[in-house]
């Protein structure tokens, strides 16, 4: 599809520059600099302050994880920016082993074992602020691979509002927390940001009047006031072992931080049946299997319609960069290509959307940050229904539009003529 760009139409707000300077982001040919400069100094180079540089640059550039893999003849060093990896300066092979065994003792590994994978974690302060850093190494052909994943604690920036949720999808997920019992799932495939909405929703609940009990692998983000409860698999302590003791400590409301099995679901459909608010995650592609899903876990289909409260899919798609944004115009081709995917009620006659060019303060993408799209079922009578008499995913999320549903791609689409983000990437993103 092509699109012509018509005019730039948008400078970066002087407030948005300020708030990116006290967020602590620097330009990244700083954070570059400072680990060439360490990179060339030969046999003086210090291994801590490389992983140090090479954490920091990672920090500052907003990348989830880093990814160190060992080639032939160098090391690749890929960084995972709002979801896509990107390829960043590779180190030399010859201190490849010197690397890892840094990374190693950092997350408390044993440094003599190069034939098995482990999985460790370790805390690092960057610019004053607080990040955990999940670490797994596995063995591979060239050598040992590192993947480490960063999380800043900063569950408490998140809202509704910020992660992207429309108002009408606000309305119906308040109202569904809002019930003493039942069960609040979000669903999508990995990377989809289910447990930063988990914990937006938990934030949301905490008060004082309540107890909340959490059980997660791994505890992503601290929250106060609230127990959590990481899986341990060496100590036998899994999601259906933690949820049995948990209802043991008198909660009103349980995070579960993942429904893997049929065990986990009946414990988890039971707790919900029996007075507690349980909030949970499935892996599913939209919100209408999640329903389907449960009864393939074992569920009966009377406990289902029971107890679910409400269903949210969601994905995470790039934010187009403020700083290089720019208008698009696009031709009456590509608007009819576009009506072949999206409804032809939500696309109207719009041919105004927006891109990002691509700058310094986005890597060159065109991006910079994500938001969810989402979609949500409410379980009301008619879907209740439907769930008895096990009707397909199709059919629930049918009568779901029937009942004021805008679908993921919708809700994307709305995006773009937004201004959010991009056409190419809805697509891209719903289509993977």
């Amino acid at each position: 599809m092509q699109i012509k760009v018509k005019k730039d139409i948008t400078k970066p707000p002087a407030k948005l520059v300020e708030t990116q300077k006290d967020l602590g982001f620097v330009p990244s040919r700083i954070g570059r600099e400072k680990l060439e400069t360490e990179l060339k100094a030969g046999a003086h180079i210090s291994i801590v302050t490389v992983v140090d540089h090479l954490i920091e640059l990672a920090y500052n550039l907003r990348a989830s994880d880093i990814h160190i893999d060992p080639l032939s003849d160098e090391v690749r060093i890929r960084l995972r920016i709002d979801g896509v990896l990107q390829d960043e300066m590779p180190f030399p092979k010859n201190i490849h082993n010197e690397v890892i065994s840094r990374i190693k003792i950092l997350a408390g590994l044993r440094t003599d074992e190069h034939q098995s994978a482990q999985d460790g974690r370790f805390r690092v302060n960057v610019e004053g602020r607080q990040v955990d850093i999940r670490v797994s190494i596995v063995p591979t052909y060239h050598g040992e691979n590192a993947s480490l994943r960063l999380l800043a604690d900063q569950a408490e920036e998140f809202s509704l509002d910020t992660l992207g949720f429309s108002k009408n999808n606000q309305e119906k997920i308040i109202a569904a927390i809002r019930h003493s019992y039942g069960m609040v799932l979000v669903t999508g495939p990995t990377g989809s940001g289910k447990t930063t909405t988990l914990y937006t929703l938990v934030k949301m609940l905490n008060t004082k009047d309540v107890s909340i009990i959490t059980i997660e692998d791994p505890i992503e983000y601290s929250i106060n006031g609230i127990n959590q409860i990481g899986v341990n698999a060496r100590t036998g302590l899994t999601f259906a072992n933690g949820l049995r003791s948990i209802l043991r400590q008198d909660p009103n409301i349980i995070m579960v931080g993942e429904i893997r099995d049929a065990e986990t679901a009946g414990l988890a459909v039971n707790s919900a049946l029996t007075g507690h608010l349980v909030l949970s995650t499935l892996h599913t592609n939209d919100a209408a299997t999640t329903l389907p899903r449960l009864l393939d876990l074992k569920v009966e289909p009377y406990l289902i319609a029971s107890t679910v409260n409400i269903a949210v899919g969601q994905r995470l798609v790039r934010r187009i960069c403020n700083f290089c944004k720019q208008e698009l115009k696009i031709t009456p081709l590509d608007l009819k290509s576009l009506s072949e995917v999206i409804p032809s009620h939500v696309l109207g006659k719009n041919t105004v959307f927006y891109k990002g060019v691509g700058c310094e303060e986005c890597l060159n993408t065109g991006y910079r940050g994500r938001v969810g799209i989402h979609e949500v079922i409410v379980i009301d009578s008619t879907v209740r229904e439907a769930i008895l008499r096990k009707a397909t995913a199709m059919e629930i999320k049918q009568l779901a539009k029937q009942q004021g549903m805008i679908t993921m791609i919708e809700d994307g689409f709305i995006k773009a003529r937004e201004g959010i983000t991009t056409i190419e990437e809805i697509l891209r993103t719903l289509h993977e």
